[in-house]
């Protein structure tokens, strides 16, 4: 019945040394050069120009909110600012949630 099982045969242990060890990690260190590059740099570029846009606010710019809301800007806080969407009527948003800044005079051809 031998003939239906083979026989194992032990081989050589593999040598290892210090290259087998680099060959190893260098996948892991191009993936996070590669996800450095793509991903994690421009997100941090977006976020220090968001930064400055929200800290040159002044009253009077012309302001898109993150939920979609045109206005001018009426007052200004240290966190919060009015926005006037309208005569007689602002609203209270975060100074963060200021997405763009459109040029003077946008709002009037809306």
């Amino acid at each position: 019945m031998s003939f239906f099982i083979s026989d194992a045969m032990a081989e050589a242990a593999p040598a290892t040394g210090q290259a087998d060890a680099i060959t190893g990690l260098l996948p892991l260190v191009i993936f996070g050069a590669v996800l450095y590059f793509l991903m994690i740099r421009p997100q941090i570029k977006r976020q220090k120009e968001h930064k400055k846009l929200v800290e040159s606010l002044s009253k009077g710019d012309e302001v898109v909110t993150a939920g979609g809301v045109a206005g001018k800007i009426s007052d200004l806080g240290e966190n919060f600012i009015l926005v006037e969407i309208s005569e007689g009527t602002e609203v209270k948003v975060r100074r963060s949630a200021v997405e763009t800044v459109m040029p003077k005079g946008s709002l009037k051809e809306l």
